[in-house]
């Protein structure tokens, strides 16, 4: 019997291909790929560009200004999904395919979902070298797009028409696994693009691809049991894997049922709302003082979706009871066996909900109940007096300003950040009110993300408000998407706040004995020093040129009319704060390993060498 085929370049093929694939979990559908960001330049125009163009009916086109800032915006898309839906991204070759590369270490460390589409050198190699080409005199096949390797989950070059139906199969596959997703990359060259082959229809059929809950096996669930049976105190760390599967009822579930307290990681946070009596809100470095007392204390940790990065453990000081276990529930066996773990291996939605049945009538000691909920108590005092404000007619500090967004957003906000002082501010101070309010990218902790990463959350949830909170430093980074969200319509509200240096690394260096060289923006004197004086720079005036609606707040008082005043409106809006410089946060609970010089002249480094040492002796493995 002839196969029924439909000439199309390669370009147009792999578009039809992508607007018919669909994700499947729980009996609801999404569109595997929503829509394709693009930037276009020789490498992608004629080919993908023309393809976008033509099938405008099942593909929608988002206009980017920066490749990396593209990928940002799909991941905060993905991300507000739960990973059921993706976008993706085409660039031209050379630094247009460069510039995705920071975009997908990202994704791919946060395990999101995101298509990478670069224009590769041609396989002809006919025009050879073309414009923008890195030559290699001992590899001819080698180009930029290379680099996108190690930061991908799966890469592959589509040098033939025909090699593109197994490439996109395979690609489609590991964007839809829970255990496999990340950045996806299929470099093209230019001239494969174009190139028409006559294409089998039943590669354009609808594809539903299955996102399974796993459940985990009956031998690790009885030892799963036997040792929370066994553990007097027991705690649960909860990271990214439970808002991914959407099991944040199923852990509030064992929450009640067991009593067992939960700390959250960055990726985490919202698993619980803050005012769950089990809550003790973050975890680690830039945690609770709860949270880090009951860890350094418990005999049990059980981690749940969580990768346990050094934030979490606090550079392997923070898990320091002696014979501490831990029992791991999570999707991919490389998490779930960190820390010689028990493990869970499945859905953790689905392995919560089996571990809660099986612990039925079990619940913690009523006295460690009572131990973290007065430290719950005491914490939630500390959280008071960081929002406080006393005057509302002084400038407002940056923990202020935090208390100010609290008292407008309601439970649908989403709240973005990712780098910074505000990340520590956060996870100590946010309360989070719902599963998806509290968006902080700490994988990979990208200075730029926020903007764009905004923009996605919007598309993907335009509905609920969006908060994109950067201080200067990060601004300066990337703040071209505003032009983006003012094209497309998409409202977000920036809370750009100014306080004239890199306020978090400032911090570090002095206690590393970097004594804050290079952090500041200060005018630069002959003898190379830096004076006092802050640089004349206007950035709320430059957002203004970019095309968002500004409102300057000088005063807390000003700051919370101004917050409200974003809320309400209709159009993307920047409110601009100078903040008071002076620490109001609390101090860091848990410890950080950031190596110190073993040698040096100055004595801030020697100092703080001393310091380091002493927090050596804190470090273990747990095997």
């Amino acid at each position: 019997m002839t196969q029924s085929v439909r000439r199309l370049t390669v370009a147009q093929a792999l578009v039809r291909f992508l607007s018919a694939q669909f994700t499947e979990r729980d009996g609801a559908r999404h569109r595997l790929i929503a829509g394709t960001w693009g930037i276009f330049g020789h490498g992608n125009v004629a080919g993908i560009g023309q393809a976008l163009l033509e099938h405008q009916d099942v593909m929608p086109y988002h206009q980017g200004r920066n490749e990396q800032s593209m990928v940002h915006a799909a991941v905060g898309y993905a991300r507000q999904l739960n990973r059921l839906s993706a976008q993706a991204v085409t660039t031209s070759i050379g630094p247009g395919a460069t510039n995705l590369v920071t975009g997908a270490a990202l994704a791919t460390i946060n395990r999101l979902p995101v298509l990478l589409l670069p224009g590769d050198s041609f396989a002809s190699r006919v025009p050879d070298p073309v414009l923008q080409q890195l030559e290699h005199p001992w590899s001819g096949d080698v180009s930029v797009n290379d680099a996108l390797r190690p930061v991908s989950r799966y890469f592959d070059r589509v040098t033939r028409p025909e090699a593109l139906i197994p490439a996109a199969l395979q690609a489609a596959r590991v964007l839809a696994d829970p255990a496999e997703t990340g950045a996806v990359t299929l470099a093209l060259p230019q001239d494969v693009q174009a190139e028409a082959y006559d294409w089998p229809e039943e590669f354009f059929a609808e594809r539903v691809w299955h996102v399974r809950r796993q459940a985990p096996e009956d031998a690790e669930l009885a030892a799963a049991v036997q040792a929370v049976r066994g553990a007097r105190r027991p705690l649960i760390v909860a990271g990214g894997g439970v808002h991914h599967s959407e099991a944040e009822a199923a852990l509030k579930a064992l929450a009640d049922a067991t009593g067992i307290p939960v700390a959250s990681t960055q990726a985490g946070k919202g698993s619980l709302r803050h005012d769950h009596p089990a809550d003790l809100g973050g975890i680690g470095h830039t945690g609770t003082s709860v949270a880090d007392d009951m860890a350094r204390t418990a005999d049990l940790v059980i981690g749940v979706g969580t990768r346990y990065t050094d934030f979490t453990t606090a550079s392997s000081t923070l898990f320091a009871a002696p014979g501490v276990r831990f029992l791991n529930l999570n999707v991919t066996g490389f998490d779930a066996h960190k820390l010689g773990a028990h493990t869970l291996i499945g859905d953790a939605r689905a392995s919560l909900e089996a571990l809660t049945g099986a612990l039925a009538g079990h619940r913690v000691d009523a006295e460690y109940e009572d131990e973290y909920r007065a430290g719950k108590e005491r914490w939630e005092r500390v959280v008071d007096a960081a929002y406080a404000a006393p005057d509302d007619s002084a400038r407002p500090t940056q923990t202020q300003l935090l208390g100010a967004l609290d008292s407008v957003v309601g439970d649908e906000d989403v709240v973005i950040n990712a780098a910074g002082s505000l990340p520590g501010d956060l996870h100590k101070l946010w309360r989070a009110r719902s599963p998806r309010q509290y968006h902080l990218e700490y994988g990979y902790s990208c200075m730029g993300y926020e903007i764009p990463a905004a923009i996605g959350v919007r598309m993907a949830a335009p509905d609920r408000p969006v908060w994109s909170l950067v201080g200067d430093g990060t601004y300066l980074m990337m703040p071209t998407e505003i032009v983006t969200a003012v094209q497309e319509g998409v409202n977000i509200n920036l809370v750009l706040i100014q306080n004239h240096g890199y306020a978090s690394i400032g911090g570090l260096s002095s206690e590393v004995g970097g004594e804050r060289f290079g952090t500041a923006y200060r005018y630069r004197a002959a003898d190379g020093t830096f004076t006092g004086d802050p640089l004349p720079v206007d950035l709320a005036a430059n957002a203004a040129s970019l095309g968002m609606d500004v409102l300057r707040a000088g005063t807390v008082r000003e700051l919370r009319e101004a917050l409200a005043a974003a809320r309400a409106s209709d159009r993307p809006t920047c409110v601009y704060v100078e903040t008071d410089p002076a620490p109001t946060a609390p101090a860091a609970q848990a410890w950080w390993d950031v190596p110190v010089a073993e040698t040096a002249t100055r004595e801030s480094a020697v100092e703080a060498r001393k310091n380091y040492e002493r927090h050596l002796a804190d470090r273990r493995r747990h095997l």
